[in-house]
């Protein structure tokens, strides 16, 4: 089999001449950003094919997540996962938010409901919770939790696109959820992202926060941000949008095929996805348990000495970055299920073009004795 190099991930791109049209016609509008026909198309577009009503784009997902605290009046505290990208909890340290960091659920890896409420204290104003890996978090839980303390509930739904529950979109779960289109993810608009809010009035409010606070060219009621996609990205999430039932078909197929790999390997352990739950396999973690030869470490320079180029997401905890790891809250023997799985992660390969060759190569490297 061929040695060439797999990435973990891979963005999905159609046909270069499908694209030339959509430039076309922005040339031809000659407007380039600022809300123009390609924005507002794709927002419509993903509000029918997401199941929501109410979208917001953004120019990516981190500035989604800062507009959507401010939204929100977030101040004081917010409860979050130390198991996430960094992404999550520098949005609340850029707000002025102290993030409290609360473990993880064994089995899905979200935050569990189960260890918030003792993270509450009278400055805790909200929880920002992660669908890890596009798991859905236990929603009516955490949901009955803030109704219990008055908190708003923001969900950090970067690897959630189009996932559902047995009630439609996890979108619509909370006062907001935040979305992430960067290039590696199962849809994409090179950067980019977006909030969907569950009114009118919040999406007016955060169209207004990502322009700056604008109203109109001489009224600014809030001090909002530059947040707004080019048309040139929106046309491309616009394009991506044809190709995306396949490629999450690819991507399933992939993932039934890891599964049923790895029933045969001892000490490797693929993350359960929810049973009925519709997920978008946007990636393939596994965790190396003390059966496996090697260590995780190990393994994962194995398979990139073999050009076999996974990601450890995530490790490490965001809770042990120096911007964190002073919290109370960061302390390991708080966060022991986070800690652990952190050290036994890896994400393998998985992407509509990872052929079937190559995913016999990854197979092959991990199995071997």
């Amino acid at each position: 089999m061929d040695n060439k190099p797999v990435f973990v991930t891979q963005p999905h791109l159609p046909p270069l001449e499908e694209f030339i049209p959509y430039l076309q016609t922005i040339w031809d509008n000659k407007i380039l950003t600022n809300g123009g026909p390609m924005h507002q198309e794709l927002e419509s577009a993903l509000c029918k094919y997401l199941g929501v009503e109410y979208i917001s784009l953004f120019n990516n997902g981190t500035i989604a997540l800062l507009t959507a605290l401010q939204a929100m009046r977030v101040t004081g505290e917010v409860i979050t996962t130390p198991y996430s990208f960094v992404a999550t909890a520098h949005s609340l340290l850029w707000n002025g938010i102290k993030p409290v960091f609360v473990d993880v659920d064994p089995d899905t890896l979200n935050l569990d409901p189960r260890k918030i409420e003792a993270a509450i204290t009278p400055q805790t104003t909200a929880i920002l919770p992660v669908h890890c890996y596009g798991n859905p978090c236990d929603v009516v839980a955490i949901q009955r939790i803030a109704d219990n303390y008055n908190l708003r509930v923001i969900y950090d739904a970067a690897h959630a696109f189009n996932v559902k529950d047995g009630g439609g979109s996890v979108l619509r779960h909370g006062d907001l959820s935040v979305l992430s289109f960067h290039a590696t993810k199962v849809f994409n608009t090179f950067e980019g992202g977006a909030i969907v809010s569950p009114d009118e009035k919040t999406k007016k409010l955060i169209d207004q926060l990502k322009n700056f606070g604008y109203v109109d060219e001489v009224t600014v009621v809030a001090p909002g941000i530059n947040g707004k996609l080019s048309e040139i990205n929106a046309a491309f999430g616009l394009l991506q949008l044809k190709y995306i039932e396949g490629a999450v078909s690819r991507r399933r197929a992939i993932d039934e095929h890891y599964r049923a790999q790895f029933d045969a390997i001892v000490g490797v352990r693929p993350v359960e996805m929810i049973e009925g739950v519709a997920g978008n396999y946007s990636y393939f973690p596994i965790l190396v348990e003390d059966e496996y030869p090697l260590s995780r470490d190990e393994l994962y320079q194995k398979l990139k000495d073999n050009n076999i180029f996974a990601r450890r997401y995530f490790y490490p905890l965001i809770s042990d970055f120096p911007m964190y790891r002073g919290m109370q809250s960061a302390n390991p023997t708080n966060l022991p299920i986070a800690s652990q799985v952190s050290q036994k992660v890896i994400c393998l390969p998985i992407y509509p073009e990872l052929s079937h060759e190559d995913q016999l190569r990854i197979i092959s490297i991990i199995a071997a004795r």
